[in-house]
């Protein structure tokens, strides 16, 4: 009996959650099937690559070796199927963004890649950072658009844009903050609105401030920037406002005022990320070109409408 790319799947499932139930879930089959699979693979290899305990299973000396194997079949056979749809006839690109750019940059996208024609069958994923880079880790998607250190493990980053944050809330409330410079660490914790734990803006503002989520009260589990922003121009808090968020935001919400930081004002860094196993094509630098260009754009009309 031959291995198959199935039992592959299924083994670093199990060897990754380490409990049969939950790795059946993850992978869509019930548990016995997926038994039945990690049986037979064992029996084909003639060796025991997991200690069976109550609670949990734990890889043996052998499945170690195997799951190290098993990660470069898989990622090679990943990389197979990413090339044949760049290639092939269809040349459909998957790309993630995350929520707090997705909103404001595809607008402004789209019409330049359909101008190129680049995105006759561009898929889009809205999702959180950490989902992106797992999607991107198993092939799921080709590309992703996050915010991002200058290095990530296995990934190729392409600069895109720098985004400045701007403090939004109501013009009393900018007020009440200061006249001099203004700056992330002398805000007020108990008037500071962020995203929900899991969105890496939250986490960005958080560090820009120097305080950690247990000091900002006003801390509302919010999903959507647009939530927040709404929030603030009712006065509710203040938050802080990517510069590509500006002209959408303060359109949706009409007592929204904002202000700049002084030098060196925040911001994050936009990327675009591939596999750095993968070979790069010309969809990704004409993808990288473009969204370059539209970030340019909305951060540009943030900085003449709100000088510093």
């Amino acid at each position: 009996m031959r291995l198959t790319l199935r039992q592959l799947s299924y083994f670093l499932a199990l060897a990754e959650e380490r409990h049969f139930g939950r790795a059946a879930e993850r992978v869509h089959v019930s548990q016995p099937a997926l038994s039945m699979q990690i049986r037979e693979m064992e029996e084909t290899l003639d060796a025991v690559l997991f200690e069976r305990h109550p609670r949990e299973v734990r890889l043996t000396a052998e499945g170690r070796e195997v799951e190290r194997r098993a990660r470069r079949i898989l990622a090679e056979v990943t990389e197979l199927e990413a090339a044949a749809r760049q290639r092939g006839l269809a040349q459909r690109v998957n790309l993630g963004v995350i929520p707090t750019v997705a909103p404001y940059l595809l607008p402004e996208v789209l019409p330049l890649l359909r101008a190129r024609d680049i995105s006759r069958d561009l898929r889009v994923r809205e999702a959180t950072t950490d989902i992106l880079l797992s999607a991107l880790d198993r092939g799921q998607i080709d590309a992703a658009v996050i915010a991002a250190p200058q290095a990530v493990a296995g990934l190729k980053l392409v600069p895109l844009f720098s985004d400045r944050f701007l403090l939004a809330g109501r013009e009393s409330m900018l007020s009440a903050a200061g006249t001099e410079a203004l700056r992330p660490v002398g805000l007020d914790p108990d008037r500071l609105l962020l995203l929900d734990e899991g969105h890496c803006l939250a986490d960005q503002a958080l560090e820009v401030c120097g305080m950690d989520r247990r000091q900002a009260r006003l801390d509302l589990g919010a999903s959507s920037l647009t939530t927040l922003c709404g929030l603030a121009g009712q006065g509710l808090g203040m938050t802080f406002l990517p510069e590509i968020a500006w002209r959408q935001e303060r359109a949706a919400a009409p007592g929204l005022a904002v202000r700049r930081f002084s030098k060196p004002e925040p911001a994050r860094q936009i990327m675009l990320a591939r596999r750095a196993a993968s070979s790069a094509s010309d969809w990704f630098e004409d993808l990288a070109r473009m969204l370059a260009q539209a970030g340019e754009t909305l951060t540009g009309l943030a900085r003449a409408a709100v000088p510093a």
